[in-house]
């Protein structure tokens, strides 16, 4: 008997595959909700958003327990998940809903995603892994709430300020686990090695 191909099994659509595509296909529903009149708008990007957050969840953990992780889930799902976020944050900065100094707290979350998506790509070319740390989960966390009440900023003011506070939490951790990535990494960085483009 004839044996398919083993690249077959991860072409084969599975439903946290299809939950990571769902993500990435909410992203334009979320920005044009943005441009809805208020309060409609506010409780439009939340919904999306929290749909989009939970099956940031359920994605890794029903492909973990039915046994259907595949190299096309492990590599969609970051990027997944940083699109989202990207695309949100870059929203509320220019709709107003991040504003004076929090947009720095939104700028740090932005730079170390660069980072860390650079280094990944650098570390994939020499065959190590980076695996995702505890506390980088607790930073994703953290940072899905923030942004889920920072969206709700239009409907409570009282909301919006505590996105805002969790946001600057979200910032910190995010500062400490991109200097983590980078420790971990440069060890693996061959001294004088460069490349220029």
């Amino acid at each position: 008997m004839v044996r398919p191909p083993t690249y077959a099994v991860n072409a084969v659509p599975n439903l946290p595959n299809i939950l990571t595509l769902s993500r990435i296909a909410t992203i334009p529903l979320i920005v044009a909700a943005f441009y809805l009149p208020a309060p409609t708008a506010s409780w439009t990007t939340f919904a999306l958003f929290a749909y989009a957050s939970v099956t940031d969840y359920f994605d890794g953990m029903l492909a973990r327990r039915w046994g259907q992780t595949t190299d096309f889930g492990r590599f969609l799902d970051p990027i997944a998940d940083k699109l989202l976020v990207g695309a949100v944050l870059v929203m509320m900065i220019a709709s107003g809903a991040i504003a004076g100094a929090t947009v720095v707290a939104a700028l740090l979350i932005l730079l170390r995603e660069l980072l860390v998506s650079g280094l990944r790509e650098f570390l994939a070319g020499k065959n190590v892994a980076v695996p995702v740390s505890g506390l980088a989960k607790w930073k994703t966390g953290v940072q899905l709430v923030a942004i889920a009440l920072l969206l709700l900023a239009g409907v409570s003011p009282v909301i919006g300020t505590i996105g805002a506070v969790l946001l600057w939490v979200a910032a910190g951790l995010t500062v400490y686990t991109g200097y983590d990535y980078l420790r971990g990494g440069l060890a693996h960085m061959t001294p004088g090695e460069t490349e220029t483009k």
